[in-house]
């Protein structure tokens, strides 16, 4: 074939033009490119709800960001592999890119195609882009796997070089002619009736600026009280908000370390956080049933004892549990959820209703924006006690205590709990021991304005206690 035969870009969870290793070789080549998306129909997982609203919009800002340098960003909807060959049948095209991927279905995938055109003489790369370090790259004294983040991550540490970040192409020269795109508002990946997305949207920005945007202005400042603020949902500066960006992969993780790396105040506690990203994804490179399945194999034997009207109660934040019900309300609202309340409110499930870990792992992937393969299922594995380098089963969190302790003003409940907002501190974490003239005064009516709590968190505890102990006995 003659040079000029097209190189193809096939865009996944990458959906960016700077720092991306895959378009960045294609674009060094001189051929002239194809911007490739699929919409897999034979992906292992689909995206839940909330993520494909930022599906939607991030790859509209990649489509404007192509076009602003003279590109053309193909979409396509059906099988990788067909729709490659097809695309290479049209083009002559004679070489591919694309950036890993971790979960074992898309490995799976990308194996079978790689081999596939491999064998018909294509040359097929694929890139690091979306991790610090790869899977397996980092390996214990026996070869195996790090199971415990502390050791991992000092290992990690000591392995990994962070080169520069590439910088974006300044023009995109692509295959002359319309290749034949899909339009982006036929996959229907936004809702309309209701259109419950939209105020979602009014707290981010999708797409690479909107990441570039979102982690400049917490480093203008917030960044300098990270270690002390992480931990207080009533401030929303307290956390950089980036993990839908990097879940996208509209922000990598070099660039993030690049500009942290040598500031005193993120050196330890917000680079940790990209660390535990990482051993995440070892996890799932490793565990591909994540997701689905016990880590510890131990585990299996535990006892659910599930409520469904609990279970929906906790999902719409009804529990009377003020705390838990702010988090689950804020995350049905914006498609994001402090990381203090995620653990509060997924050890609530857990082990006030004795609902399996997978309940709750589910309800995330659909409702969060980022919705991230490994960081969900590992983090969700963690507070059942069934993961690796798990919270321990009987470490289970005060929900009110919780409340009282990091959100100490109330202002966190009272925004996403208004019906409490005219209680006094003093009660607002357990408005059911508060007297009846105080709840009078504010206007609460228990089981009526503002439900009893669905279960006594002495007596959940306790039941929690004796099923963990029956399941080890």
């Amino acid at each position: 074939m003659s040079h000029q035969s097209p190189v193809i870009i096939w865009f996944r969870r990458d959906l960016r033009l700077a720092d991306n290793p895959a378009l960045h070789k294609a674009v060094e080549s001189g051929k002239p490119l194809i911007l490739l998306y699929v919409k897999e129909s034979n992906a292992g997982r689909d995206h839940g709800g909330a993520s494909k609203v930022w599906l939607h919009h991030s790859l509209t800002a990649l489509t404007q960001d192509i076009e602003s340098k003279g590109g053309q960003f193909i979409l396509r909807a059906g099988e990788a592999a067909t729709l490659l060959d097809e695309i290479i049948e049209q083009t002559g095209a004679d070489e591919i890119h694309w950036n890993r991927r971790y979960e074992g279905w898309a490995r799976e995938i990308d194996a079978a195609i790689k081999t596939h055109l491999k064998s018909r003489g294509l040359k097929v790369e694929s890139h690091k882009a979306n991790l610090l370090i790869e899977p397996w790259e980092v390996a214990t004294k026996t070869g195996g796997f790090y199971k415990v983040f502390t050791p991992f991550w000092r290992a990690a540490k000591t392995v990994f070089t962070v080169d520069e970040p590439l910088p974006a192409p300044k023009t995109l020269s692509c295959v002359a002619g319309n290749l034949g795109s899909d339009d982006l508002e036929d996959w229907t990946l936004l809702p309309t009736h209701p259109d419950w997305a939209s105020k979602m949207l009014m707290l981010h920005r999708p797409g690479e600026a909107g990441a570039a945007e979102r982690l400049a202005s917490f480093l203008d400042g917030p960044v300098e009280h990270y270690a002390e603020q992480r931990d207080r949902p009533d401030d929303e500066s307290g956390t950089s908000k980036l993990s839908p960006h990097l879940a996208f992969g509209e922000i990598s993780p070099r660039q993030i370390w690049t500009v942290t790396k040598n500031n005193y105040y993120v050196s330890d506690k917000f680079l940790t956080e990209i660390g535990w990203r990482e051993f995440s994804y070892t996890l799932l490179f490793y565990n591909p049933k994540l997701a689905s399945e016990n880590y510890k194999p131990d585990f299996d034997k535990f006892e659910w004892a599930p409520d469904a009207e609990k279970t929906e109660a906790w999902r719409r934040g009804k529990t009377g549990y003020p705390f838990v019900d702010a988090g689950m309300r804020e995350l049905w609202q914006t498609g994001w959820q402090h990381n203090r309340v995620r653990m509060v409110c997924a050890s609530f499930l857990i082990k006030h209703l004795l609902t399996d870990w997978r309940v709750g792992e589910d309800w995330y992937w659909d409702t969060l924006l980022e919705a991230d393969p490994a960081s969900n299922a590992a983090s969700w594995q963690w507070v059942a006690g069934s993961g690796a380098d798990a919270s321990p089963y009987f470490r289970i969190f005060n929900p009110f205590s919780q409340g009282e302790k990091f959100d100490k003003n109330g202002d966190y409940v009272r925004k996403y709990v208004p019906e409490l907002k005219n209680l006094p501190n003093k009660y607002l974490n357990q408005p059911w021991t508060a007297p009846k003239d105080v709840l009078e005064k504010a206007g609460v009516k228990l089981g009526e304005t503002y439900p009893k709590p669905i279960v006594d968190h002495k007596e959940a505890r306790e039941l929690a206690l004796g099923a963990y102990k029956a399941s080890r006995a």
